[in-house]
């Protein structure tokens, strides 16, 4: 009896696993703004790693201002990027 549960719960965690989405062939609509937010995370954690790492003294002053400066210019032109498109009123389509 045990081992009959036990394959019934096998062929369940797999059906679970491994069944198919209803569409798989499907991908998710991302807008401009969608991805702009996303590149904006990857900059800000890139900040924190960087600010992180500089504490950590793994940095020389020079290199950190540097590296600092060029990922606050790239989140400055994202930002702007992400203002601009949103004021044009090209928001994503978020579903609720």
């Amino acid at each position: 009896m045990g081992m009959i549960a036990g394959v019934v719960l096998t062929l369940a965690l797999f059906a679970f696993i491994f069944w198919p989405e209803r569409n798989p062939f499907q991908q998710a609509d991302k807008t401009r703004v969608d991805y702009l937010r996303e590149r904006k995370d990857t900059i800000y954690e890139n900040l924190r790693d960087l600010n992180f790492e500089y504490l950590a003294g793994k940095y020389p002053e020079q290199d950190y201002a540097d590296q600092r400066a060029g990922l606050e210019d790239e989140a400055a032109r994202v930002i702007a990027e992400m203002e601009l498109l949103e004021a044009r009123g090209m928001v994503s389509r978020r579903k609720a």
